[in-house]
């Protein structure tokens, strides 16, 4: 299966090189006993999808000494080829074996953990199997698919005491770790505000758009985007084509509707069309929403009153989520116990906000993104990390994601981004395209986690399957 994450190639690169010092665990132990890994022992490591950060998360894990990648799974034949002769080469033999079902994988009993990176709409299937065979997980962002989805990932990771780390790895990057601190430790004052600015429109990540769009020019066709075409068009008829023959493609769909196949909607262009993936809503709220929460200290809490707008192609189009959105959110005081109401506005392809996660207070602000970190004051800029005199209230660290997550398969301490924080950090997501979608504000309890007075707006916190897909 292939991966989820919408993280751009350098940003990326530069996640990857910056390896691997062990991260200082302050957190309290998970009440459970360890599985019988001892410190000298390596953590078997199973992955299930060689897309985009598939590859780029077992790489991660081939780097460290004290675990063995022994398994991949994906549907795709060559991208689990690659995937397996990759791990091979890095350890000299031919020990990986190849699975194309996920649950045979997830079934070994000596594999400790597993990597899950594939598209939105498989995430929970996977994940509450997983979790079922006690195995602990690294499981990529956004959580799932839908609210009623995630969920139901968090009951199966608590009743069956695993551990979880989310590929939400800015945590895990020093200047938001220090713009999160300057934030809890009330440098700005009573936060009033938070900018949340992620992508707008669409990326056409495998670049398989071009050779689509030259084949329907020359057919006299003047389509622009896959967000042009609808069915019942010649574009869309140009569209259709037969899967490859290396892909399981009824798999691929899986729990989602069955729908023809497209290529420029499906390797890594999934996430463009919301029958498997989200957009760039929910592609990114798990990164700069997740880091807003942090600075907060909501990361088990959430907004109680939405309002989403957003522009969206045709409901029926090959690529149909929304290009720009805005979301308002209203966290009460009453929920989150500070001393006011906190505004949140996220927006996507909005000129008005700036890419990355700010907050503003009374008596400043501070502004992180993966390229720039500002400030109202000048001192806060200097260092990788503020004055040992300021930090007051010391957040959790970790110098690299991965290695977190092994560290705490070892201790059995939470992760720096547990599934409870995936949760909460996507939920504002989740409601605000939901609130987009019934085109009315939302009234969410954030203790019941419920939709309130509102049965067409809850009936979308949740999907149907297409038979015979379950949770596990």
């Amino acid at each position: 299966m292939h991966s989820s994450g919408p993280d751009s190639s350098l940003s990326r690169r530069r996640f990857l090189q910056a390896a691997g010092a062990a991260a200082a665990l302050t957190s309290s132990p998970l009440a459970r006993a360890a599985r019988a890994i001892g410190a000298n022992d390596r953590i078997n490591i199973g992955v299930i999808g060689w897309g985009m950060m598939g590859p780029a998360n077992t790489h991660s894990f081939l780097g460290f000494d004290d675990c063995r990648v022994v398994a991949a799974c994906d549907i795709h034949k060559a991208h689990l080829q690659k995937a397996v002769d990759t791990i091979n080469q890095k350890y000299g033999n031919q020990d990986c074996k190849a699975y194309h079902d996920y649950r045979e994988i997830i079934a070994r009993d000596d594999i400790d953990a597993i990597m899950i990176a594939v598209p939105d709409h498989w995430h929970a299937i996977v994940a509450t199997e997983a979790a079922g065979h006690k195995k602990d997980i690294y499981g990529e962002k956004p959580l799932a698919k839908t609210i009623a989805e995630q969920q139901a990932i968090v009951r199966a990771v608590q009743q069956n005491k695993v551990i979880w780390q989310t590929g939400s790895w800015q945590r895990s990057v020093a200047p938001f770790h220090k713009a999160a601190e300057i934030v809890r430790n009330g440098l700005i004052g009573n936060v009033v505000r938070v900018e949340v600015g992620l992508p707008g429109g669409h990326h056409d990540f495998p670049n398989t758009t071009p050779p689509l769009m030259k084949k329907l020019a020359e057919q006299g066709d003047k389509v622009k985007s896959p967000a042009d075409i609808t069915p019942g068009s010649p574009a869309w008829d140009l569209a259709l084509s037969d899967p490859p023959a290396d892909l399981d493609y009824n798999t691929w769909i899986g729990p989602s509707k069955m729908e023809p196949y497209i290529d420029v909607r499906v390797y890594q262009n999934w996430r463009w069309n919301y029958n498997t993936g989200g957009g760039q809503l929910l592609d990114w709220i798990g990164h700069h929403g997740d880091i807003a929460h942090w600075g907060l200290g909501f990361d088990s809490t959430g907004p109680s009153e939405i309002s989403g707008f957003g522009d969206f192609p045709a409901r029926d189009a090959v690529w149909n989520t929304a290009t720009k959105y805005t979301i308002e959110l209203t966290y009460k005081k009453q929920v989150t116990g500070y001393a006011n109401d906190v505004k949140m506005t996220i927006a996507g392809g909005s000129p008005a906000i700036a890419m990355g996660t700010k907050w503003i207070g009374t008596d400043g602000w501070v502004w992180v993104d993966r390229d720039g970190f500002d400030a109202s004051n000048p001192d806060w800029l200097k260092g990788d990390s503020l004055p040992d005199d300021l930090r007051k209230t010391k957040l959790y660290e970790s110098a690299e994601h991965r290695r977190n997550f092994l560290d705490c398969v070892r201790s059995r301490q939470p992760t720096i981004t547990p599934v409870e924080t995936a949760h909460h950090s996507t939920l504002p997501g989740h409601l605000g395209l939901i609130s987009m979608w019934v085109g009315r504000k939302l009234h969410w309890d954030p203790v019941k986690e419920q939709i309130l007075n509102d049965p067409g707006a809850t009936e979308l916190m949740s999907r149907t399957y297409r038979q015979p897909y379950k949770l596990a």
